[in-house]
Formats: structure tokens, sequence, C-alpha cells
């Protein structure tokens, strides 16, 4: 199953890519296909220019065309970008997955 993974990223960047890392690995655990944009799109674009972070986003929400799943791990509350993520999710009827990490 093809799955994007949703999880904080701003902030504390260290502590978001080290949990982002951790559920991607849940994901596969589970024998999910994960990508995470947020991890990979910062390494070309500027996160803090609104433009880059813009186009990041809108580039991340094309491959919900073809996800089976998004899996928006909540153990660190839901940001601003995520919600955004799950709403286009729910308009393009895909389901969405909220996990937790923690028990």
């Amino acid at each position: 199953m093809k799955v994007i993974i949703e999880s904080p990223f701003a902030g504390d960047v260290e502590r978001n890519k080290a949990y982002a890392l951790q559920c991607l690995a849940d994901s596969l655990a589970r024998g999910e296909a994960p990508i995470a944009f947020h991890l990979l799109y910062p390494e070309v674009l500027d996160d803090l220019n609104a433009a880059e972070r813009k186009i990041g986003i809108e580039r991340s929400f094309e491959w919900q065309q073809v996800a089976e799943l998004i899996a928006v791990y909540v153990d660190h509350g839901i940001t601003a970008g995520m919600q955004q993520a799950i709403d286009m999710a729910q308009e393009r009827s895909l389901t969405v997955d909220k996990r937790r990490l923690s028990a």
C-alpha cells in the first residue's frame, strides 16, 4: 500500500525529523510503502521561504492522486500543514488514518 506520512516538521526540527523517521519505520513494519515529503522536500527547498514552502506543499498533494492512505502521526499534535493535508485528502475521499507511536 502506498502511504503518505504526515507528522510535524517545523518548530523543534531535529526532534520532528527523528520522529518522522520513526513514523516511516512504523509504516514499513506494517508492510506499507511510505513516503514523507516533509523530510524530503526541505532538503532541496527552503521551508522558511513562503514561495518554496508552497511549491513543496502543492507538489506533495499531487502524490495524493496515487496514494492509497494518508497516515497522520499525532503524538506531537497536528500542525496547520498536517491539517491542510488531511483536508485535501478528505476532499479527494482518500483514507486518513490517525496513528500514535506511543501507547
